[in-house]
């Protein structure tokens, strides 16, 4: 085996990382604004990086729809209209962005989630295996004994395991590849600069716990009503949130 090679391997891999990282928080902050063409022989300069590397990033960002390379005119910056706004790395990005852009993000998910979560819990109520309805009664029972100890990142983790195997316990594969999503923009909460532990914690641990026992129960309609409430009240604290940002 060559290391030399192995090691230079992981170093571009590394790199390539922290330009594409780089760029698409610039894209999502508006350093670069739509229609701007990117100057690669300055980003080369800037990150001191090949311009393998670079084009790479390029890529990825072009599968993104963040960039779109134009002959005889370069690669240029795209609105946001084209951007795989579900993807967990554009979420990760948003999640981290400048002003209004988290706000606007997290209500954008949380009004989508409300249309398809509470189906979700409709039909996990119906078709969960026992071994999956313990490990959400477990989640629950997380968020509730770290919301009483103030762990705000043992209730983040708790609260993105219980979402996820609502999702993927309905049956529906396309729910299931939602949880991804849910997974990226619940994480996004550890930007924020307020404490994750608050006087809306206890009321949605509450919440997650009456859907947890109503999903046990296999009551379908109040696993609907509990799982909208819990998104609804959520979406409620963000946009109240929002109007004092």
């Amino acid at each position: 085996m060559n290391r030399g090679a192995g090691a230079a391997s992981w170093r571009e891999r590394g790199l390539h990382a922290r330009v594409l990282n780089a760029l698409g928080q610039q894209i999502v902050d508006a350093a670069y604004a739509p229609g701007d063409i990117l100057n690669l022989d300055q980003i080369i300069d800037d990150f001191a990086v090949s311009r393998s590397v670079l084009r790479e990033a390029l890529r990825v960002l072009q599968s993104l729809g963040m960039v779109e390379p134009r002959q005889r005119v370069g690669t240029q910056v795209l609105p946001r209209e084209f951007w795989d706004l579900m993807n967990p790395q554009i979420i990760g990005w948003r999640g981290r962005g400048r002003g209004a852009e988290y706000y606007t993000q997290m209500r954008e998910l949380l009004e989508l989630r409300l249309g398809i979560e509470p189906v979700a819990a409709r039909l996990s109520a119906r078709l969960m295996t026992q071994e999956q309805l313990d490990a959400v009664q477990a989640a629950a029972a997380a968020m509730m004994e770290s919301n009483l100890a103030g762990e705000g990142p043992r209730f983040l983790e708790a609260d993105v395991r219980f979402h996820s195997l609502i999702l993927i316990g309905s049956g529906n594969s396309v729910m299931a590849h939602f949880a991804g999503t849910v997974a990226a923009v619940l994480r996004t909460r550890q930007e924020e600069k307020r404490f994750t532990i608050t006087e809306y914690t206890p009321p949605s641990a509450h919440r997650h716990n009456q859907l947890a026992e109503a999903l046990v129960e296999r009551d379908e309609d109040a696993a609907y009503r509990w799982s909208y409430a819990t998104i609804e009240a959520t979406l409620a604290e963000f946009t109240e949130e929002s109007a004092g940002a």
